[in-house]
């Protein structure tokens, strides 16, 4: 399996690709320029991988929560291209997927959400799989709901 996945809801643009479980990915800190950089960072990984957008079979993105215009341009860009291709794309909540790089077996995932106040999730996981114990809220960090996790 082949696809590409693309991550822009905070300040940094991060673009992978999966080939045949191997993961191969760029991140720079784009500040508002993720819409100009996601996809000459793209072009950069088919170029190093030798791939083109036509061998993909899925398309991948971070959903949110998190920038609201961050989240339109990772959809946008992965919509466009499954819809050119007839593949599909798939959105991934952009705190689980947090959760997943901790290693760990329960987290508490958290993004600034500026304005003084954060998105977050909890989440534990279970039989392989993450189970929301949480689910995402905008909230001040004083105001976070006691966790026993």
């Amino acid at each position: 399996m082949r696809f590409a996945a693309f991550e822009t809801s905070t300040a940094w643009c991060s673009v992978a690709l999966w080939l045949d479980g191997e993961i191969t990915g760029i991140e720079e800190l784009a500040g508002n320029r993720q819409s100009e950089r996601v996809l000459p960072m793209l072009e950069e990984l088919f170029s190093m991988k030798n791939v083109a957008a036509s061998q993909l079979d899925a398309v991948a993105f971070g959903a949110g929560p998190g920038s609201f215009t961050g989240l339109r341009i990772a959809c946008g860009v992965a919509q466009g291209i499954a819809q050119a291709r007839g593949i599909p794309a798939i959105g991934v909540s952009t705190l689980e997927a947090i959760a997943e790089e901790s290693a760990e077996d329960r987290v508490l995932a958290c993004l600034d959400a500026h304005m003084r106040e954060v998105y977050c999730s909890a989440h534990e996981r279970r039989d392989g799989r993450w189970h929301e114990v949480m689910p995402p809220a905008c909230v001040a960090p004083s105001v976070l709901p006691a966790l026993t996790l």
